[in-house]
């Protein structure tokens, strides 16, 4: 297990309104296409889970999830470049799935980029399923990339 992992001063909080201006420059950052602000703004005004992973008061990473009518989609996982690899997107993760069954969901969906294979990873060795492919759903410069759909039943 990462060192960083146990480190104390990593906690996960509940995004707030105050966060969305260091999540949207983390986001910027991380994605050549970033979600806007109003798309976080909007995610937490309808009550989406939105957790940030904080190293004392910096946010290393993040996750959006809805939950509806017995399934969560998550939405957006995104971890620093520089803290990836520590655990920290698991971690996330396993916040997500916790709070989709407090929730009430039975099922779990997610989007991936076809290219990003350590998400898929991750993704799989939480025991997420391959259940389609989404052509085209990602922007990429010069055209679009296909995503993988997975899914976890809880």
């Amino acid at each position: 297990m990462s060192a960083i992992l146990k480190d104390p001063h990593l906690q996960l909080y509940p995004m707030r309104l105050v966060d969305v201006d260091e999540v949207m420059a983390l986001e910027r950052r991380c994605y050549e296409f970033p979600w806007t602000s109003g798309i976080f703004t909007d995610c937490l005004a309808v009550g989406y889970c939105c957790w940030t992973c904080r190293l004392d008061e910096q946010i290393l990473g993040y996750a959006v999830m809805s939950v509806a009518a017995g399934e969560a989609h998550i939405l957006n996982v995104c971890v620093h470049p520089e803290y990836r690899g520590h655990g920290l997107g698991q971690r996330l993760l396993q916040r997500l799935l916790t709070l989709a069954g407090k929730h009430g969901a039975d099922s779990v969906f997610l989007e991936v980029r076809a290219s990003n294979l350590v998400a898929l990873g991750l993704y799989r060795k939480t025991g997420f399923n391959e259940i389609g492919v989404r052509r085209g759903y990602y922007p990429v410069r010069g055209g679009r990339e296909d995503a993988i759909l997975l899914a976890l039943s809880l």
